[in-house]
């Protein structure tokens, strides 16, 4: 992976230097080289932080132009199917000076144009520019696993992999959109194309931009969306065992194709059903496989090594137990200048310590990520479709009653509060934020000292609701565009990058995700009472009868018990309480932070006003 920033405008730029500090301020995505390329005419900057991973020769130097330099190319991410693309071109008559997929992508432009998108397999957010039509073209992978910000203004338009990148340029505004806050404080996250700062843009996942330097106009599309639902009769018999195997089929080729690299690569090993079949596949392509778990010592219930260890013995890999560092309070200043956008979860920290760790053993890593989405895996899932199937006959009316009760007179952290308030959901054509950081009246008061606040995360998430009579499609393709695309895959991003290291994800390959949502009956999914119905059948087929397939352990820390006492309790509210700038109503705060002391399940919202004070302080943002 790599860190890229470039900017294209319609009139030559005069201040060039910002443009070598926004590589460098990103050097961590990549340690091993450095490039930057201005175009004759001063128009399109690009500049390049490389690490290296396929093609370590100087050949895989960015920013990186074709035999005719009339493109010209930045590229963070791997292409999986470079190899047979490259086969493919050459017999085409493209030629190649060196064995890179940057090479690749560039050739395949060439041939195809944008449609090359189509072609590509694998986990990229790009720039290319085209001197010949005088346009920049941008795009992002089709589940969102690599980042890219862009801003547009006035006839230019800058990117990066990361904020840091624009904020690098002491001239770049950093004001805050309220409306993005609000979105973080409902759901823990900046959804969308929306950023925490006003005036940048996320590129969603699965699209593309074209920023035509003549006239200063961009043109955005998406070039790949989820397949529809085949609306499954729940009486129709399911061919199980042709999707079973299909599956087994996807499954190992996609992880062998993750496997290839010119550096040492290893698998995160949890233990669970995603990286325990991650091992299995990779064993069956590699001769050596190299796995590693964590473990915290002195939280015996977040200890996964006797998981793992069944896993590595059964299929004789080289395994190591890696133990963390005692988490220190410390690292939250860290994550929240790594992280540019603040997110709510707590378990960036864990994700960080195992990078680290495992960073110094090999350069790439595969880890399990998608499973839950495309298969069905959360706790939440059983819980809606049980709520669907014995609330029915209750009024709707009366649920909502119970649910604006719910609202107004339960405290903040009540346990089972969020489930309460879910009563007043259609469940016909909606799906409730089970996950809400702060409800509507929490964030009134929070944002008290604002004026009236901009209370638009139900509207904006409403906006984003897909469109399925299907209620566990409907959760699954909600949390799969927003839930993992802007918490999960940026979580690892960052973490993962802030370490210089590639976390590989394969069970995001696209033609899974494809498999998953157009061919898999939601009832080999996910009932009211069982999860990841198919994945784990093929895990009771390939894994040691010994394993559980039942444990659903989620990659936590005890952050509760942390707060009870100590330097985290005393960090925590010297943050929230001991500035005069605090952006928060300080009422509401040390009401939160009483309930956390009473036993109410505050912890991680208290992790989100931390986290985010930390990084406005750390990045100046003004409101």
């Amino acid at each position: 992976m790599c860190g890229i920033v470039g900017i294209a405008t319609q009139s030559p730029v005069s201040d060039r230097g910002w443009l070598a500090l926004g590589r460098d301020a990103l050097r961590h995505r990549g340690p091993d080289d450095a490039g930057l390329w201005w175009s004759a005419d001063g128009r399109v900057g690009l500049a390049h932080r490389r690490l290296a991973v396929i093609d370590l020769s100087p050949g895989g130097h960015q920013p990186m132009q074709d035999a005719r330099g009339e493109l010209c190319i930045v590229f963070n991410g791997e292409i999986y199917n470079f190899a047979d693309l490259r086969k493919y071109l050459a017999a085409k008559g493209h030629d190649f000076r060196s064995k890179s997929d940057t090479e690749v992508i560039l050739a395949a432009y060439r041939e195809w144009g944008t449609d090359c998108l189509a072609r590509l397999s694998g986990t990229f957010a790009f720039a290319l520019y085209d001197g010949r039509r005088r346009q920049l073209f941008m795009a992002r992978d089709r589940a969102g696993e690599k980042p890219l910000f862009y801003a547009p203004a006035q006839g230019a338009l800058r990117f990066a992999s990361e904020l840091k990148g624009l904020m690098a340029d002491p001239a770049f505004a950093r004001r805050l959109d309220p409306q993005a806050l609000d979105c973080y404080l409902a759901m823990g996250y900046v959804p969308g194309e929306r950023c925490m700062l006003q005036g940048v843009k996320k590129l969603p996942p699965a699209h593309a931009l074209v920023f035509d330097l003549s006239s200063g106009e961009s043109r955005l599309w998406r070039y790949w969306q989820l397949p529809e639902y085949g609306g499954f009769a729940a009486s129709a018999p399911a061919d199980e065992a042709g999707l079973l195997q299909e599956l087994e089929v996807l499954l190992e080729a996609a992880v062998a194709r993750q496997l290839v690299a010119d550096v040492p690569v290893g698998v995160l090993l949890s233990g669970g059903v995603d990286s325990s079949l991650i091992t299995a596949m990779a064993v069956r392509s590699a001769p050596r496989v190299k796995t590693f778990t964590i473990r915290f010592p002195g939280y015996g219930p977040y200890d996964e090594t006797e998981h793992a260890r069944l896993i590595a013995r059964h299929f004789a890999t080289e395994h190591l137990e890696l133990v963390a560092a005692e988490s220190s309070v410390d690292l939250l200043q860290l994550l929240a200048r790594g992280y540019d956008e603040p997110m709510v979860d707590s378990s960036m920290i864990p994700t960080y310590l195992l990078s680290r760790l495992v960073r110094e053993h090999c350069t790439v890593a595969l880890g399990g990520d998608g499973g839950d989405e495309l298969f069905g895996g959360y706790a939440h899932y059983n819980r809606l479709l049980w709520l669907q199937q014995n609330l029915g006959a209750i009024p709707r009316g009366l649920r909502q009653a119970a649910a604006r009760a719910a609202a107004a007179l339960l405290p903040v952290g009540f346990k089972g509060g969020n489930w309460l308030q879910a009563l007043g959901t259609d469940l016909r054509t909606s799906v409730p934020l089970i996950f809400s950081v702060f409800d509507r009246n929490a964030r009134r008061r929070l944002m008290a000292g604002c004026g009236s606040w901009n209370l638009a995360a139900e509207r904006i998430r409403e906006a984003r609701l897909p469109h399925s009579a299907d209620l566990l499609q409907r959760a699954t393709r909600m949390d799969f565009g927003n839930y993992l695309a802007e918490d999960i895959l940026v979580k690892v991003d960052r973490a993962s990058m802030l370490n210089s290291l590639e976390l590989r994800a394969p069970l995001l390959d696209h033609r899974l995700i494809e498999f998953a949502y157009g061919k898999v009956p939601s009832r080999l999914k996910t009932t009211a009472h069982s999860r990841k119905i198919l994945l784990k059948t093929l895990a009771k087929r390939i894994l040691p009868p010994q394993f559980d397939h039942r444990r659903k352990q989620g990659f936590s820390i005890p952050l509760a018990s942390w707060l009870r006492s100590g330097p985290w309790k005393a960090f925590f509210r010297d943050t929230l309480l001991g500035s005069d700038d605090s952006l928060f109503d300080q009422k509401t705060v040390s009401e939160l932070l009483a309930g956390q002391e009473k036993g109410r399940a505050n912890s991680e919202r208290l992790f989100a006003l931390v986290l985010f004070e930390l990084w406005r302080r750390e990045y100046q943002i003004s409101m």
